[in-house]
């Protein structure tokens, strides 16, 4: 029984890896954007924007109160 939770006690650290590599691998195009400050303050509007929307839309599905 020991060496099943020693498994299962793996798969978070796991989890953790794969999201954090996919970020990475997502994020590696845009770092050339972040040389211009131009485009740097446009693809963090894009992203707090994103993110906004997303918040809201979340919220909206699932019946939260705006506190």
């Amino acid at each position: 029984m020991k060496s099943f939770w020693d498994t299962i006690s793996k798969y978070p650290v796991f989890v953790a890896g794969a999201i954090l590599g996919v970020l990475l691998f997502a994020a590696k195009p845009l770092l050339p954007f972040f040389k211009n400050p131009v485009t740097a303050i446009a693809l963090v509007a894009a992203c707090v924007a994103a993110f906004t929307f997303l918040t809201f839309t979340l919220r909206a599905m699932l019946g939260l109160q705006v506190a």
